[in-house]
């Protein structure tokens, strides 16, 4: 009788200790979890076209705008979109739009068919900027957006190999002066045209681009958002062609600092005739969207649209979702819709643009999977 028992027993035991050990795993493989340091849309298409959005600036929420526009361009148009974020090495899947040195994900350039930049004075690891002059010197299309015109910044004692990206460049690379801004897109950094958070921008298509194809389906002063026009220098670098031009807006209603739009809002007409510096601003309108072809010395030509409005409030209008859609269908030599499809996808809303203290994304600790919904 002991002897048919005890191996019994042995055995139940054994099988409890193996099923306690295989749930303990299951556990801790579930709370080591890789957290995903980047985002992908896949296109409702077979073989859609790979566009990469590069996020990544302190400023206008380009870590909210650029997956919205992402899930647009999958959802109504079939690409596939993978969306890049700013993070820390050490805190990997959390944003951290104040951290310049990283951006993980960029490899995924070597194989896109489309770059959105969205940037502010980063200054990437050689590794990292490898795979954008890789990709600019292959002459593929881009757009940059808003602060894209001054993306890259490099302090002057820096060993970077790609020094000459920064928006203050004045080396010995002369082609490269002001950096990638300059000769890439059309301009770098120059100014705030309008007064900041007061002064909006109302968007007029250009009389010799009415018949661009960025232009289609766009009626002309449909295009708002509470961004201020930038300042740039004219004439644009190279062949820039003009196809928005920034009217300067005066705020109607009261300033309001808890308000996503500071108290800005589409209804107001009001032309302005000076910013805050006393410099008339209306008399000569600057461009807010142009197109341009790009070389880099020793690289193939390629198509650029720049658009300065773009921050993530800016996306609530429909006629700035439908110009970044058009110029990304203009770049990649695709023909541009009648009206393209812009609607939003999901619960958009958008966190006001400012600078944020370093504390703020610490106690955030927004993770990028969030921002996948």
């Amino acid at each position: 009788m002991k002897t048919i028992i005890f191996p019994f027993l042995f055995l139940v035991l054994f099988a409890c200790k193996e099923q306690k050990l295989k749930k303990t795993t299951e556990t801790v493989t579930k709370e080591v979890k890789t957290p995903e340091e980047w985002l992908v849309f896949n296109g409702s298409t077979t073989h859609a076209k790979h566009i990469v959005l590069i996020s990544g600036d302190e400023e206008y929420r380009s870590e909210e705008a650029l997956p919205q526009l992402a899930k647009i361009l999958s959802e109504h148009h079939g690409f596939k979109c993978t969306v890049l974020f700013a993070q820390k090495p050490k805190e990997p899947g959390i944003v951290n739009a104040n951290y310049l040195e990283h951006i993980p994900g960029l490899e995924a350039l070597d194989h896109a068919d489309m770059m959105v930049l969205f940037t502010r004075f980063r200054a990437l690891p050689n590794a990292q900027m490898k795979h954008i002059d890789t990709y600019l010197k292959a002459g593929k299309p881009l757009i940059g957006i808003r602060t894209a015109t001054h993306a890259f910044n490099f302090d002057k004692e820096t060993s970077s190999s790609y020094a000459h990206y920064g928006n203050y460049y004045e080396g010995d690379k002369t082609e490269w002066k002001d950096g990638f801004g300059r000769l890439v897109l059309g301009e770098n950094w120059v100014n705030h045209h309008g007064n900041h958070k007061h002064q909006s921008t109302r968007g007029i298509i250009a009389k010799e681009a009415a018949t661009h194809p960025i232009a289609r389906g766009i009626e002309s002063g449909s295009i708002w958002g509470p961004t201020d026009v930038y300042g740039v220098r004219l004439p644009l670098s190279g062949d820039s062609k003009a196809i928005v031009l920034g009217q300067v807006i005066n705020r109607e209603g009261p300033f309001d600092e808890a308000d996503a739009l500071f108290g800005m809002r589409p209804t107001d007409t009001e032309m302005a005739t000076e910013n805050n510096r006393g410099e008339k601003v209306n008399d000569l309108l600057m461009p807010i969207a142009w197109a341009k072809s790009y070389q880099l010395p020793e690289g193939k030509k390629g198509k650029a649209f720049t658009s300065t409005i773009g921050a993530a409030t800016d996306l609530l209008n429909e006629g700035v979702r439908r110009l970044l859609v058009n110029g990304i269908y203009w770049a990649m030599n695709l023909e541009v819709p009648e009206k393209a499809n812009v609607n939003l996808v999901g619960d958009y809303k958008p966190s006001a643009y400012g600078f944020k203290k370093e504390e703020y994304w610490t106690k955030k600790q927004l993770k990028i999977n969030e921002l996948a919904n």
